[in-house]
């Protein structure tokens, strides 16, 4: 970025606040909710991951874009973020895989970015009161937007609880890949991360089903499994999906991931709530009562299964968070189905948790 593309931005609360900045990637505006992530790196799958639809995503590390963009570390067909938040923005990466700059990117997809805020005062903030919705605004020269006016129109944005957001993320078509393994599992992409499907792809032939698939339909591939994909928004708004697990809950061995996790839950009857601030990042420590590990886990999630509600749902209650003990992962007591709310796939972050397919995997061997 020179001087000549010269840009500069304000970030809107709803609660009034608002923060100048200078702006990168694409002029124009963007709204949804401000969400921040922990993680030190992986700021290139985190904006390509279809779970972040709807939301402004904030990074807490001072530094992003310093190693650049490289389209192998894609976690989806391209930016699924509304808008990005940074302390500084690197403008000259140095990494042999950078293909192109962080600005350059988010300028490729029409994504508004702004840096130069305080991420820090903004991270205490949506701990304190809780994640707001917000309006990010980049412009040129003395454009400058009516602040009052962006108050009221973030104000009156729908919450991310009133917006449907999973059928813009996943796919519309049937998709068969062939691996030649002996397993056979239908994934119902509700946003589904490229990562997963590239660890599935070690063990089993795999079918991508839209989110709004029948129960009939999945079982017609006859599959040894069918995964529910992590996906954006609140899971009580995805009825199709959970409608299909209701059915399909006894007939297949059925295992979820995230927003998968929580569809599962639902469909069993137990019960969802939003979380203050939720859990975004690469450090989230959680621990096996099973096993009575201790792992270190990736987390993109607003929202949480109730404890409470698991033992009328007929599940058990099998991995805790040690932040803030709210439920990491669940199994029914008698039937082949076990989800877990973080991301085993990690991309970024640890591979603590890459057990979760090795159970699917023999799981489906059990079950077969």
């Amino acid at each position: 970025m020179n001087k000549r593309d010269h840009k500069k931005a304000v970030l809107v609360l709803e609660d009034g606040s608002f923060f100048f900045g200078e702006g990168f990637g694409a002029v124009g505006t963007a709204q949804g909710e401000l969400v921040f992530n922990t993680g030190m790196t992986g700021y290139v799958e985190d904006l390509t991951d279809p779970s972040y639809a709807g939301q402004i995503l904030m990074m807490t590390y001072p530094l992003i874009g310093n190693y650049g963009v490289c389209k192998e570390d894609f976690e989806s067909d391209g930016i699924k973020v509304e808008g990005f938040v940074v302390r500084e923005v690197c403008e000259t990466p140095s990494n042999w895989r950078s293909e192109k700059s962080l600005p350059e990117f988010l300028e490729e997809y029409g994504i508004p970015g702004i840096q130069g805020l305080d991420t820090r005062l903004l991270t205490k903030k949506t701990r304190i009161y809780g994640t707001m919705k917000s309006t990010l605004v980049v412009y040129e020269g003395k454009n400058e937007p009516n602040i009052h006016d962006l108050i009221e129109k973030t104000k009156k944005q729908p919450a991310i609880t009133e917006l449907d957001l999973v059928p813009k993320v996943c796919t519309r078509e049937h998709e068969i890949i062939e691996t030649g393994h002996n397993l056979n599992v239908v994934l119902i992409d509700c946003g589904v991360k490229w990562s997963i499907i590239r660890l599935l792809k070690n063990f089993a032939n795999i079918v991508i089903v839209p989110y709004n698939t029948t129960a009939s339909e999945i079982l017609e591939y006859e599959p040894d499994g069918v995964l529910i994909s992590n996906g954006p928004g609140d899971p009580i708004r995805v009825r199709e999906t959970i409608e299909t697990v209701k059915k399909l809950a006894g007939q297949v061995v059925l295992y979820g991931i995230c927003l998968g996790h929580q569809i599962i839950s639902l469909a069993l009857g137990a019960k969802t709530y939003k979380l203050k601030f939720g859990h975004r990042g690469a450090n989230q420590p959680v621990k096996d009562f099973e096993t009575g590990r201790v792992f270190i886990s990736t987390q993109n999630h607003g929202f949480a299964v109730d404890k409470g509600s698991l033992k009328d749902a007929g599940l058990l209650l099998t991995q805790i968070n040690l932040n803030d003990h709210t439920v990491e992962g669940v199994k029914h007591k008698e039937l082949p189905i076990k989800a877990v709310q973080y991301h085993p796939e990690a991309g970024p972050g640890p591979h603590d948790t890459y057990f979760f397919f090795e159970d699917f995997a023999k799981t489906m061997k059990e079950f077969t």
